[in-house]
């Protein structure tokens, strides 16, 4: 197993979302719409991108806390501790967010989104699309 792995960030989120605590734990509780600005030489890899797509956003939680290994999910201390991995936390070994959002519009290098839940400044490492019929993509 090798440790050295090595991602980059393709963009940021750019979101009205600052505040962790205060921010919705999923985006469809009440996530604001958002942007996520991408890095020019991607630019290519949105050509086929289009408004009304459902698309998975690959984020690197880069405030959270990388050594927690079990939580009270969601945070309420009356649900018994359960392992990251079985849960949607973002304090894990690896902290990989995942997000369903649809595409609202697509200008230039900024994909508007809804239902993205993530803070302001976030590193986007991914963009994949949510299948249907598998021979689709």
């Amino acid at each position: 197993m090798t440790d050295d792995i090595r991602v980059r960030a393709v963009g940021r989120v750019e979101s009205p979302l600052t505040d962790r605590d205060s921010a919705p734990k999923q985006g469809d509780e009440g996530a604001p719409d958002a942007s996520i600005v991408f890095a020019a030489d991607v630019a290519d890899a949105l050509r086929d991108l289009r408004a009304g797509d459902d698309a998975i956003v690959l984020t690197w939680f880069d405030r959270a806390s990388r050594d927690v290994v079990a939580v009270h999910p969601r945070g309420d201390v009356t649900r018994p501790v359960t392992g990251v991995f079985s849960t949607r936390s973002p304090d894990r070994p690896n902290p990989i967010g995942l997000h369903r959002v649809t595409i609202l519009s697509v200008e230039g290098l900024t994909v508007r989104v809804r239902n993205l839940e993530a803070l302001d400044g976030t590193p986007v490492l991914d963009v994949k699309p949510v299948l249907g019929d598998v021979g689709e993509r």
